[in-house]
């Protein structure tokens, strides 16, 4: 058996890269959650606009409740951006969805753009498509999917009113909003006692990789953590 030292150039186009586990730090930057600001946008936004729909509000209001709903995109966009940089994908996509339709509806609706009602209405159908598939995912993320599982049907009402021009639609989407708008501010309140009192006040049913995010210890949250977006090469 020869036991001579590789030729020079052998080998070559075979690049060994250094183990880096040695050189690799993990800093973690503590994000406070944005989401009971997202939700309580959400409670608002849904009150001004569901007054509208039930009659509590005069129709010559709509340019009054599309200048105060446009406040709702900003805040809502913030958490969206916040909840990317704290790795929180479904919150993030849900949050900044969410804020692009509260600026449609403030711009369609304040402007008072021609057949304003239709687009309106097929757009909700739309996003009750979008609605749809996200309540398949946020399950284990409770507060997310309750909010979610009570805006499908008022999505689904607005949406049929602005279509079909049916009035009681029109009413029974502003009562679904109000419950919308109770339902979000639960969530809201409940996770700013949670984050205030470090544990869990009121009641939101988390489960699953939810529940252990809060529940678990250090090692469960770094679990697989070199295979999350920002870490690995590509998305």
């Amino acid at each position: 058996m020869s036991t001579e030292p590789p030729a020079p150039g052998a080998g070559e186009g075979r690049r060994h890269e250094p183990d880096l586990r040695s050189m690799t730090r993990i800093n973690l930057r503590p994000v406070a959650s944005p989401m009971p600001l997202g939700f309580f946008a959400v409670a608002i936004a849904s009150v001004l606009t569901g007054c509208l729909q039930l009659g509590v509000l005069d129709a010559t209001a709509r340019q009054a409740v599309a200048l105060c709903v446009l406040p709702a995109f900003a805040l809502q966009l913030l958490v969206s951006v916040i909840a990317f940089g704290a790795r929180d994908v479904i919150a993030a996509t849900l949050m900044g969805t969410f804020a692009g339709s509260w600026l449609a509806y403030a711009l369609v609706t304040g402007t008072g753009a021609p057949q304003g009602h239709e687009v309106l209405g097929v757009f909700n159908l739309v996003f009750l498509c979008f609605g749809a598939l996200m309540a398949s995912v946020t399950r284990p993320k409770r507060a997310l999917w309750w909010v979610l599982v009570v805006s499908l049907p008022r999505w689904a009402a607005t949406g049929l009113a602005g279509v079909t021009g049916v009035h009681w639609l029109t009413g029974a989407a502003g009562g679904l909003g109000i419950l919308v708008a109770l339902v979000s501010a639960y969530a809201a309140f409940a996770l700013l006692l949670e984050d205030v009192r470090s544990e869990e006040v009121l009641p939101i049913g988390r489960t699953g990789p939810a529940r252990h995010a809060l529940e678990g210890d250090l090692g469960v949250q770094l679990r697989n953590l070199e295979r999350q977006a920002g870490v690995r090469r590509t998305l």
